[in-house]
């Protein structure tokens, strides 16, 4: 995607494949900032800080950081050793663990002195089809984008489900851009998404990169604008989904989906097929549901009059700071994935 004019990726390998560059997001949208990554401490420091961050994005993160752990150490206890931290990194987004387990599985089998050049190899091919997923998914979506007969579209999107959350184009966000190329006359309403703000800060922020018309609300506002008629669609993305439909995502969905239903107004999910855990359905939650410093809901970041970034103290409570929730199916209309468009229960004919 386009920063200034210039084509991006989010995460890319040097020439001599011994380290990484990132875009720095906890700078967005004050400062575009890249970011070196050379130790696997970095890249696991670069994840549990969101400086990179979105389901699909740490999982090819995660996968670069297989390979620079491998410069340093190539023996099996190290890479044993390397998979642990990037798992344990951030609990509940599934990307992360299916794309480290995907790298550990070819490794293991490989001989030590030609894991190194095999590991970068297979993390550029999870980034190169991130791409062409949501390429496909962006098509897709936009099928359904298109099924709104009015002359502007209105389409509410929840936190940050665009290609700063994945290597290019995004889930939630890459039907909106095919749309807005495609010629429709698009409009979204940006949630703000606290605490960290990431609707105001990221989503925002690539929308006007786009020129795509956009507002930023309150979390609180959707539902006001769906009962006014002011909403359309609502499309977000998801950092887990069960096999029969439900979705875990970014803290507020589950209120969006609520709202939504009320209005009867289509509610999609937007992710590739690797954000489908086999493990998970029903109750059966096989993972944490992340939970985050309490400082995130106590601090605000912005600039000061100097223009400087700099955080601001709003409370003095304790604070409770979950990350995700979970959506059940029956309030999903269908899930977007590479490989269709599907009603939320028959997601597990997916995986077969």
């Amino acid at each position: 995607m386009l920063v200034d004019g210039k084509q991006y990726r989010t995460i890319w390998p040097n020439k001599a494949l011994s380290e990484v560059t990132i875009i720095d997001q906890t700078y967005l949208p004050f400062e575009f900032k890249l970011r070196p990554l050379r130790s696997l401490n970095e890249v696991v420091e670069a994840i549990k800080k969101m400086r990179v961050r979105g389901a699909p994005l740490i999982g090819v993160a995660a996968a670069y950081g297989m390979a620079i752990a491998l410069m340093k150490n190539s023996t099996d206890k190290y890479l044993i050793e390397a998979k642990k931290l990037l798992i344990q990194s951030r609990p509940t987004a599934v990307n992360l663990a299916w794309a480290v387990n995907f790298v550990f599985d070819k490794l293991k089998k490989e001989p030590i002195d030609t894991r190194i050049s095999l590991a970068w190899r297979l993390a550029n091919e999870l980034a190169d089809q991130d791409v062409r997923n949501n390429l496909r998914i962006g098509e897709l979506g936009l099928k359904l984008i298109q099924k709104v007969n009015k002359p502007q579209i209105n389409i509410l999107t929840h936190c940050n489900a665009g290609w700063l959350a994945t290597i290019d184009y995004g889930t939630a966000l890459s039907p909106i851009y095919k749309a807005f190329r495609e010629g429709l006359n698009i409009h979204v309403w940006v949630d703000e998404t606290r605490p960290r703000n990431q609707g105001t800060s990221l989503t925002a922020w690539e929308l006007n990169q786009e020129n795509i018309p956009h507002t930023i609300i309150t979390d609180s506002a959707g539902g006001l604008l769906m009962q006014r008629g002011d909403v359309d669609l609502v499309l977000v993305g998801a950092d887990r989904i069960s096999i029969d439909g439900n979705v875990c995502n970014k803290i507020g969905t589950y209120l969006k989906a609520l709202a939504a239903k009320q209005s009867k107004i289509p509610f999609y999910v937007a992710a590739p097929t690797s954000t489908i855990d086999p493990n998970y359905m029903g109750q059966n939650n096989t993972f944490d549901i992340e939970c985050r410093d309490e400082d995130e809901v106590l601090k605000v970041k912005g600039l000061d009059a100097k223009n400087n970034i700099t955080e601001v103290k709003i409370g003095y409570s304790s604070a409770y700071n979950p990350a995700f929730d979970i959506t059940p199916s029956n309030f999903v209309g269908k899930i977007i994935c590479e490989k269709g468009i599907y009603n939320p229960r028959d997601i597990k004919k997916v995986l077969k």
